[in-house]
């Protein structure tokens, strides 16, 4: 640790700098040491330097100024005019009354306000998870689904309206597994970042495929499209298994309810296999919710029109490498590579184990959806349909 191996001397003048107000480059340069003593300084005693009767800057409240305002709320002054006479935003003022003031008299003590600021201010803070088991149980739970830790959050508004207990924003559960991973708490939170990819793909390259014939670009789509809310519309691709079994998966996906269909392609992934499997699985679909579908240039769709005359969609081409105007496909496909590795034979797979792969994805809260999952949004579409036709005389 870095306050061992140098003087105390020393570690007191670079916490007198940081306390006084200065950076971590500011700090090391005044006490003659490296920024990475001063950081490593600061991390051992939990982020924060704050010797007693110190202050980091004019905008807190120090123990002067809390008697000022103690003494000028006693005299009926409106927090515009207490502000105004310690030298603050009456905002500031109305904050520290409120944060600070007694919970049983409801009085404002000055000495006992300095006391709670001084506390609320130490670092490193009990993490919530550690202290709310109930709530610990559930994040657990959810990121054990491959939930992300803001689909947990979102989720946990969803699932307990009314319990404000059941409450933890995402930052809370990131600083959890990795800012403060004390004791038990990180090896049961941690979860695993979806996307092995470490470095992004080159931008700008040009087109090598091979033309489609009669491909209708992404741009003679319907604009109602681009808006979501009219169902029915779907982005296609295929996700690549490893070169020596040249296998894939077909990908679907409803845009207005993210809803993802899965395409065994045990045969292979030529044009009139793919073609065979769309048609399969888009057939089975009410009409409505088979408008249109947009893929990328990949010669594996060459039989566009097959599909168009068996099933009635109309099939739209995005632009050579434009994976934004496929963006719902493009981010499901991330999401498959945790369960569809890249390198692995996805001929392996299973019509029943693909099934299973797109149930949990489509039992997934989106944000977009409210925190509401594919499934449900489907199930509700279904619904409204339904009742559409009861009603219809």
């Amino acid at each position: 640790m870095a306050g061992k191996r140098l003087a105390r001397e020393r570690v007191q003048a670079v916490l007198d700098c940081l306390a006084g107000g200065m950076n971590g480059r500011q700090a090391a340069r005044a006490a003659g040491v490296s920024k990475t003593v001063v950081y490593q300084l600061l991390h051992s005693i939990g982020g924060v330097c704050r010797p007693a009767g110190t202050k980091y800057s004019d905008r807190y409240l120090d123990r002067e100024r809390r008697y000022d305002l103690a003494r000028l709320r006693e005299s009926g002054l409106s927090l515009r005019a207490i502000g105004e006479q310690i030298g603050c935003a009456a905002s500031t003022v109305s904050r520290e009354l409120r944060r600070n003031c007694d919970r049983r008299t409801g009085r404002y003590h000055p000495e006992q306000a300095d006391w709670l600021a001084w506390e609320r201010q130490r670092r490193p803070k009990p993490s919530k998870l550690s202290q709310h088991p109930r709530l610990r149980e559930q994040v657990q739970q959810l990121l054990d689904r491959r939930y992300s830790p803001e689909q947990v959050s979102g989720r946990l508004a969803v699932s307990y309206p009314g319990d404000p207990a059941m409450r933890v924003s995402h930052e809370t559960i990131y600083q959890s597994i990795y800012v403060y991973p004390r004791g038990g708490l990180r090896r049961e939170l941690q979860a695993c970042l979806r996307s092995g990819r470490v470095i992004r793909r080159r931008r700008g390259r040009r087109e090598t495929r091979g033309r489609i014939i009669d491909a209708v670009p992404i741009g003679q789509r319907p604009p109602e499209v681009q808006g979501r809310l009219i169902p029915g519309h779907h982005e296609g691709d295929l996700i690549m298994g490893s070169a020596a079994s040249n296998s894939a998966v077909g990908t679907i996906v409803e845009r207005t309810t993210g809803y993802l269909t899965l395409l065994p392609l045990p045969h292979g992934h030529d044009a009139a296999s793919v073609a065979d499997a769309i048609i399969e699985h888009m057939s089975a679909l009410p009409p409505w919710f088979a408008r249109t579908l947009t893929w990328d240039r990949g010669k594996e769709l060459a039989q566009h029109k097959k599909i168009t005359a068996a099933t009635g969609i109309a099939v739209y081409f995005a632009d050579p490498y434009s994976p934004w105007q496929r963006g719902s496909n493009e981010n499901t496909n991330g999401l498959l590579r945790e369960y569809l590795p890249k390198g692995t034979d996805l001929s392996t797979c299973t019509p029943a184990q693909l099934q299973a792969i797109a149930d949990e994805l489509n039992d997934r809260p989106r944000k977009r959806l409210g925190y509401h999952t594919p499934a449900e949004a489907l199930a509700k579409l279904l619904t409204e349909d339904l009742n559409r036709v009861a009603t219809t005389p």
